[in-house]
């Protein structure tokens, strides 16, 4: 059974392309899990237009001292993926859109304790083709260059159960869902990088994550953002079997 994890706020622009995307690729059994942060647009009113019961909603509850926009998505997937029943789990952002090819070309390479994530076109608000993201963010292999820059876009990540079951809880030192559980995996895990685009990854005014290769975070909360990072990683992997 795969489980795709969606968190969602305000994502009414987009979601309906990225559902019927994704959709078109599940089986009967299968199931969309969608987190709704609090939307206020009509993101809720899309979803339950298509009338599907493979889709399964929940609501989440914003936690007001979270500021940053990354903290806020990771809380609302974790939510996602707490209800999640599949044993192969994709994570989804509600903006983009997964090329035909996206499940079946990743299904083959989830086996017990893999986590693969592949290349994606970046692309603008129209669709438009912006290049590959391997060329703005690389994924390299090993803790020490994931935790310098990570490689892992979380939308472009599918897992097993194994994995999902470890990462979870989230720290209570709330850290991007995609870096945590990429840590996770190049420490404990099987790692698979297929440098093949299987989505559309949209870039536009209201993006959380970043590609570009330069941030305006100062560089004292990045250097303390790694180490607390880094500091929950080893703490998970010394007390949780």
């Amino acid at each position: 059974m795969i489980s795709v994890c969606m968190a969602v706020f305000n994502g009414e622009k987009y979601i309906h392309e990225q559902l019927a995307s994704i959709l078109n690729q599940l089986g009967s059994n299968d199931e969309v899990v969608i987190s709704d942060d609090e939307s206020t647009d009509k993101t809720l009113s899309v979803i339950n237009g298509f009338n599907d019961s493979r889709i399964r909603v929940f609501h989440h509850e914003q936690n007001p001292k979270l500021k940053q926009g990354h903290q806020k998505a990771a809380k609302n997937f974790e939510n996602a993926l707490k209800f999640s029943k599949g044993d192969n789990i994709f994570l989804s952002d509600q903006d983009d859109v997964w090329l035909p090819e996206k499940i079946n070309t990743i299904m083959p390479f989830l086996r017990g304790d893999t986590l693969v994530l592949s290349d994606a076109f970046i692309v603008n608000e129209t669709g438009e083709r912006q290049g590959r993201l391997s060329r703005r963010r690389p994924y390299h292999k090993g803790v020490f260059h994931n935790l310098y820059k990570s490689g892992y876009i979380g939308c472009t990540c599918a897992f097993t159960k194994k994995i999902k079951d470890y990462a979870l809880p989230f720290p209570e030192a709330v850290i991007g869902h995609d870096y945590w559980i990429g840590l996770l995996a190049e420490l404990k895990f099987s790692v698979v990088y297929l440098d093949i685009p299987l989505i559309l990854y949209r870039r536009h005014q209201d993006t959380v994550s970043t590609t570009e290769e330069k941030t305006s975070s100062p560089f004292l909360y990045k250097i303390n953002y790694r180490a607390a990072l880094l500091f929950e990683v080893l703490k998970r992997i010394l007390t949780k079997k």
